[in-house]
C-alpha cells in the first residue's frame, strides 16, 4: 500500500456516525500489536510517548519514535504533532516524508489558553499548503471545552466553521462528554467530528457515540497509562508479596518473537 493509498483509506474512515475506533500507540511494539488486533488505522500520542520515556507530557513528539511507529505497521498512521504551540507547514511536510497520513492541529498554546480563532485558521491554512486535500487528513482540534470557555458550544461551532473553511478534514473536540451536546455538535458542524473517549466523565461507549453522529473516536494516552499502571502493580506485587501473578495470561516470548520478526 502506498502513502497515497493509505491517506485515501484513512480519509474514507471519516464518516459521520461511523465512529471508527482510533487507538493511540506510543512505540513500534504497541503499534504493531494494535494493527494485529485488527484496527484499520493507528494514531500516536505525545503524552504516551513522553510517559514511556519517563518524561512529563510537554506535547513534544520525537521524530525517531514517529518513524519507528510508521515502519512497524502497514496501516495508516496519524500523528499528534502538537509541538506545544501547534505544527507549522514544515512540521507537516516532515510528517508526510516519514509516511504519516494525518495529524492533529490544536488551537491552544497550553492547557486552558485558547489562541485567537484567526491564528488557528492560519495554522490550518499553512498545514494545508504542505499537504493538499486528499493526501493528508488534517484534524483540527479545538480546546474550547478543555479551556472551560463560558460558551463552549457556540465557540466550538464558530471555530469549527473557520477551520473547515481553512481546509480541515475533521474537527476534534476533546473534553465534551454530554450526550445531548455531542449530538448537537455533530449535527451542526459541517465535517466529521472526533471525540476522545475516557477523558472526562461520563464515559460514553462507542455504540452511543456512533448513535450521536461521531465519526472518529480516539483515546489519547489512556492505553499507555493502562500499560504503565500494569508495570506499577506488577512491581508492587513482587515487592510486597513475592508473587508473580501479573504474568498470568501474558503473551509468550516466542509469540512476541514471531509477531515482531516480520
Amino acid at each position: 500500500m502506498t502513502n497515497t493509498d493509505r491517506a485515501a483509506a484513512f480519509l474514507a474512515l471519516h464518516r459521520p456516525g461511523a465512529g471508527f475506533l482510533l487507538p493511540n500507540a506510543w512505540d513500534g511494539g504497541s503499534a504493531r500489536i494494535l494493527e494485529q488486533v485488527g484496527f484499520s488505522a493507528i494514531a500516536t500520542t505525545s503524552a504516551g510517548i513522553a510517559f514511556s520515556l519517563g518524561r512529563a507530557d510537554a506535547h513534544m513528539e520525537g521524530a525517531e519514535m514517529l518513524d519507528c511507529i510508521v515502519e512497524a505497521v502497514d496501516c495508516p498512521v496519524t500523528a499528534d504533532l502538537e509541538s506545544g504551540y501547534g505544527p507549522n507547514a514544515e512540521d507537516v511536510a516532515k510528517a508526510v516524508r516519514v509516511g504519516v497520513v494525518g495529524c492533529n492541529l490544536e488551537d491552544a498554546i497550553q492547557p486552558g489558553e485558547l489562541i485567537p480563532v484567526e491564528a488557528g485558521r492560519e495554522r490550518i491554512e499553512a498545514a494545508r499548503s504542505s499537504a493538499p486535500k486528499g493526501t493528508f487528513v488534517l484534524n483540527a482540534r479545538t480546546d474550547t471545552y478543555m479551556a472551560k470557555h463560558p460558551d463552549a458550544y457556540a465557540e466550538t461551532i464558530r471555530r469549527a466553521q473557520e477551520y473547515v473553511d481553512a481546509g480541515a478534514d475533521c474537527i476534534f473536540v476533546p473534553g465534551v462528554s454530554d450526550a445531548d451536546e455531542i449530538g448537537r455538535l455533530t449535527a451542526e458542524i459541517d465535517a466529521p467530528v472526533n471525540v476522545v473517549a475516557g477523558l472526562v466523565e461520563p464515559v460514553l461507549d462507542a455504540a452511543t457515540l456512533r448513535e450521536l453522529g461521531v465519526a472518529r473516536i480516539s483515546i489519547g494516552g489512556t492505553l499507555t497509562r493502562a500499560a504503565l499502571t500494569l508495570v506499577e502493580n506488577a512491581g508492587r506485587e513482587m515487592l510486597e508479596h513475592g508473587t508473580f501473578g501479573f504474568a498470568d495470561g501474558a503473551i509468550s516470548y516466542g509469540d512476541f518473537q514471531q509477531r515482531f520478526s516480520s
